[in-house]
C-alpha cells in the first residue's frame, strides 16, 4: 500500500492510527492541549502508546495502562491524579463519541476549554 493510501502512523510503535477513537493527538485537541492549526503538523501516537496520558483514563471500557518512572501517577500527589482522572477520562469518553456526533472539528474540544 503506498504511504499516502494509509492513515496517519504512530511514532511510538508504527502501526497506524486507523480510528479517531484511538488517537492520542485528537484526545490532546478534545483537551484543549492542541490547537487545530497544529493537527496536521504534529506526530501521531495511539492513545496507549502515550502511557502518560493514558495512565489517566479510568472506565470499564479502557483496559488500564500503568506508567513507570517519574510521571506515574503512583508518585503523584493524589489530589493531581484525581483531577487529571476526571479530565483525561471526559475528553477520552468524548473522543469515543465523536463519529456518532457529526460535530465539525471546530466543536471537538470539551465545552470547558
Amino acid at each position: 500500500m503506498a504511504k499516502c493510501e494509509r492513515g496517519y502512523l504512530c511514532e511510538v510503535c508504527g502501526q497506524e492510527v486507523a480510528e479517531i477513537t484511538d488517537s492520542d493527538l485528537y484526545l490532546r485537541y478534545v483537551l484543549g492541549e492542541v490547537p487545530p492549526e497544529m493537527l496536521h503538523r504534529l506526530p501521531e501516537r495511539h492513545v496507549r502508546c502515550n502511557p502518560v496520558l493514558a495512565q489517566f483514563i479510568v472506565d470499564a471500557a479502557f483496559a488500564a495502562v500503568v506508567c513507570d518512572g517519574a510521571f506515574a501517577k503512583a508518585a503523584l500527589d493524589p489530589v493531581h491524579v484525581a483531577e487529571e482522572e476526571a479530565r483525561v477520562t471526559r475528553g477520552w469518553r468524548r473522543l469515543q463519541e465523536l463519529p456518532r456526533l457529526g460535530l465539525t472539528i471546530v466543536e471537538y474540544p470539551l465545552k470547558e476549554v
